[in-house]
């Protein structure tokens, strides 16, 4: 099959999801491995926009299982769990013959499992931002370095342009890899609408000029994500042949869970976890608190910057009420502390409430007409879809 490599930031699933529904509205059988799950690990490996089913997981779990368990006898080492899921999906693709492979990465690019791909189509780098900084260093230019290193010898990169500091290390490396390099750049695409349906918006390229797109998501940084997209779309034309109106259906029936999902109505879960993604979190709660009021749920775990979270949301948005909950297994923060910080940041009606079901009821109730968004942490996101699962009468 041929692989489509996508690493950065924010933004790589839903990137991942764009090309893949093009793919599949186009006619070709198209894999998708990403991470983390939300609910089940058969998320992380999809056919045609479909979880595999167990069967099909635990088949080819038994084929790397053997293979693991020989490099231990050989007294080699043993897989790790990410290696291990990562070579699962590539047995699940190979075996099903599927056409193309959209390939996430799963932290950083240049020691990632997913980057022994050795000759991708095109490798897509979405937005840079400080995270995972214990690993993959304290600057943009250094996280973007990492992330610079899917770039393959002449294969085109298409990345995102907004950031000076990573774009010049990006270009750097596909200029010494004779890689060519197409920056998405703001002055490229232009919001025409957004309501809770979504956005539509007009793009603007070298091959097609300019098309009018449309995406079921309420967020403006989702433009970006489906842009670079359609930008690597346009740059892989000549590859897969897909008419234009293809990809403007692809993109418009997108569906990625847990990234500013609606998952009831006027009740939307993101999955935003670090500074930027909260940023841009803030941003789209802006837009519709100006009508709407805005009732928060929230967690995060100990290993994020949660304080700054919480006063960038709190200064931004004024939400009318909050609810935090606790998630994240040993990385727990318990519930009273995030409310504390929230009522230290002017919120006046917080709740703390540490069973994420009952903390869910419970925003709920307080919803009235406006809008409830679900943010903090992808666990978050996760337990609330499960707890859906479990409670349809929710």
């Amino acid at each position: 099959f041929q692989v489509v490599h996508v690493a950065g930031t924010n933004g790589k699933g839903s990137t991942c999801a764009f090309l893949t529904s093009v793919f599949r509205e186009a006619g070709y059988s198209c894999g998708l491995f990403t991470s983390p799950h939300l609910v089940v690990i058969n998320e992380r490996f999809q056919i045609n926009e479909k979880n595999i089913d167990n069967d099909t997981f635990l088949r080819a779990f038994e084929k790397v299982k053997k293979l693991a368990d020989e490099l231990v006898a050989e007294g080699s080492y043993h897989p790790t769990y990410f290696e291990f899921l990562f070579l699962i999906g590539m047995v699940i693709f190979a075996d099903a013959n599927v056409d193309y492979v959209i390939l996430e990465t799963g932290l950083g690019g240049r020691l990632d499992a997913t980057n022994t791909v050795d000759h991708p189509l095109a490798c897509i780098i979405t937005s840079i931002s400080l995270d995972h900084v214990e690993y993959l260093g304290d600057t943009i230019g250094k996280i973007a370095g990492e992330k610079a290193g899917i770039i393959k010898p002449q294969v085109p990169v298409i990345y995102d342009g907004h950031q000076p500091e990573a774009s010049e290390v990006i270009e750097k490396r596909a200029n010494e890899l004779g890689s060519p390099a197409f920056a998405l750049t703001e002055d490229m695409y232009e919001m025409q609408k957004n309501t809770r349906e979504g956005i539509d918006f007009s793009f603007h390229c070298k091959y097609y000029n300019t098309v009018q797109l449309s995406i079921p998501y309420i967020a403006p940084y989702q433009m970006m994500n489906a842009s670079l997209a359609f930008f690597t779309m346009e740059q892989l034309r000549d590859v897969h042949k897909i008419p234009l109106e293809k990809l403007i259906e692809g993109l418009k029936n997108t569906h990625w869970e847990g990234r500013m999902e609606t998952v009831l109505p006027d009740v939307i879960v993101d999955g935003a976890h670090n500074a930027d993604g909260v940023a841009r979190f803030v941003e789209t709660a802006c837009h519709f608190g100006k009508e709407h009021p805005i009732t928060l749920l929230f967690s995060a775990v100990a290993d994020k910057d949660y304080e700054k979270m919480i006063r960038t949301v709190s200064e931004k948005i004024r939400p009318r009420a909050v609810v935090a909950t606790e998630v994240g297994g040993s990385r727990v923060v318990p519930a009273t502390e995030l409310a504390e910080f929230f009522k230290e940041d002017g919120c006046e009606q917080v709740i703390a409430e540490a069973n994420v079901g009952e903390a869910f009821e419970k925003a709920l109730s307080l919803k009235g007409d406006g809008m409830l968004f679900c943010v903090g942490s992808l666990y978050l996101v996760g337990e609330i879809k499960e707890y859906l699962q479990k409670n349809p009468e929710a």
